[in-house]
């Protein structure tokens, strides 16, 4: 890939997202351009996703999450634009969904597609065993910090902190895996790249699990590690200050979000 000038970032948006604004300033903050797009722009081939070398898709409630959360919009994805999808993800571009864009992406059969081809829907996020909106920080320990993982493969999460500090918003935020296979093949190729924990990186039981997900389960990858979405919002911390406690925690610049939008531009840069 031969890029030059900024990196560029497609966010797609649609009726009912509404983070779309922070997860383009939070790209722009990691030096790329980002470019806000109606999803009937795509439709109407006004825009083409290879223009692009990174698709974001954010968070906020596509299409009042009607019938389920992310549902409609990843129906639209799959039926009216899975084969450009699919020649920018093999064209070696990169994709984050995060909250209702990682609902978008299960729902579409983008991720875990432990299968390949995108031609299975292997999992599901649904409402939180609280029954309620969960809206509180939560605790994630990337699984590429643990010795005992596998995954070293995913682009996004490189280098983090054992321990890092997010903020969740959802009501349907549950992982589920098809089967008990879906979950071992996912844990034997190294796709779970977040898991909840507690603060200093224990197996959590809520409030720290905040929607009761399998496995603890807080975000993944596809096989390529290039594909990435979790329900915590990334782009909610990218500023120090915009830590619950930031009064308390000196000598900090940077909020434990930011990293993993730098590593996605970083990562196209260096291609």
């Amino acid at each position: 890939m031969n890029i030059r000038g900024k990196v560029k970032v497609l966010v797609l948006r649609t009726a009912g997202t509404n983070c779309d604004k922070e997860t383009a300033f939070a790209f722009e903050q990691a030096g790329a351009r980002s470019d806000l797009v109606h999803i009937n722009r795509l439709i109407r081939k006004e825009r083409t996703l290879l223009d692009y070398h990174i698709l974001a898709l954010p968070g906020g409630f596509s299409y009042g999450d009607d019938i389920a959360s992310g549902k409609i919009l990843a129906n639209e994805i799959r039926f009216k634009l899975l084969g450009p999808l699919m020649r920018f993800i093999k064209a070696g571009r990169i994709v984050i969904g995060i909250c209702n864009g990682f609902q978008v992406l299960v729902k579409a059969g983008i991720l875990p597609n432990l299968s390949g081809g995108f031609n299975h829907i292997e999992a599901t996020l649904s409402l939180n065993d609280s029954a309620k909106f969960e809206d509180r920080w939560v605790y994630l320990k990337p699984e590429s910090s643990d010795p005992r993982s596998r995954n070293n493969n995913c682009i996004w999460t490189r280098d983090l902190s054992p321990v890092i500090y997010l903020p969740v918003a959802h009501a349907e935020g549950k992982f589920i895996p098809k089967d008990s296979a879906t979950l071992k093949k996912l844990e034997q190729q190294g796709q779970i790249t977040f898991r909840y924990s507690g603060k200093d990186g224990e197996k959590p039981s809520y409030p720290f699990n905040p929607n009761g997900s399998v496995g603890d389960i807080a975000g993944m990858c596809d096989p390529t590690g290039r594909v990435f979405g979790l329900m915590p919002h990334p782009e909610r911390h990218i500023r120090h200050t915009q830590h619950p406690f930031w009064t308390r925690i000196p000598g900090r610049s940077e909020g434990d979000g930011m990293k993993i939008f730098r590593n996605g531009v970083e990562f196209i840069r260096k291609v």
